[in-house]
């Protein structure tokens, strides 16, 4: 039996909707979408680097990789 498709998923014309919104937010230049896409993308992991470093390992319970590592980094 098929797994149920992810309800979160985007869709093909979801993507091609938002491909679109960005390369017009741009001014029509597919290039500095990327470019902005691309310093969207970084902004957000380094939001999530840093929640990752204020949760504690036990309320994750070792599900978030490297919060070891990071802790031991941070020691040193």
């Amino acid at each position: 039996m098929p797994a149920a498709p992810d309800p979160a998923a985007p869709t093909v014309g979801d993507l091609e909707f938002a491909a679109d919104q960005a390369i017009a937010a741009c001014g029509g230049d597919a290039r500095e979408a990327v470019k902005a896409l691309i310093v969207a993308n970084d902004f957000l992991e380094a939001q999530l680097d840093d929640l990752r470093r204020k949760v504690s390992t036990g309320y994750a319970r070792g599900r978030l990789p490297g919060a070891r590592e990071r802790k031991d980094e941070a020691d040193v």
